[in-house]
């Protein structure tokens, strides 16, 4: 499980990134140019929320340290899609419909069953891959 708690922190920063961001385009700014966006009231969600993708990557590239790449981006993902599905709704006011309730379901049921591998199995070089694609080559 400690595996894991790296990879959370990531998923962690980049929803609230993600969050972060919107609130910057919510807050608006009527200054002209992309410095003087980045510099007004708004512009301090906006760095808040680059600082957040940042440190999302940093804890990101850590957990692949441990953590196949096959299970760390559809975790990182599907959660950090949920994380933010309920922030738009309970902070931002978004309607959420019953299609994405039910599309969201589906992936978090989806990469539940594939995070059920251990989160760091590795073919060993001798060992065969699970699948084989057969190619017609001369």
């Amino acid at each position: 499980m400690k595996v894991y708690a790296v990879l959370v922190v990531a998923l962690i920063f980049n929803a609230a990134a993600n969050i972060l961001m919107k609130q910057s385009a919510n807050a608006g700014s009527a200054a002209a140019g992309l410095l003087a966006k980045v510099f007004s009231a708004s512009g301090l969600w906006f760095l808040g929320g680059l600082a957040c993708f940042g440190l999302a990557l940093v804890f990101y590239r850590w957990a692949l340290e441990t953590v196949n790449l096959s299970i760390a981006y559809p975790v990182m993902t599907s959660v950090g899609y949920a994380i933010v599905i309920v922030v738009s709704f309970l902070v931002f006011k978004e309607a959420i419909n019953l299609k994405q309730v039910a599309g969201l379901v589906l992936i978090l049921v989806g990469v539940f069953l594939v995070s059920q591998q251990s989160p760091t199995a590795s073919r060993t070089p001798d060992s065969p891959p699970a699948v084989v694609i057969k190619t017609d080559e001369p």
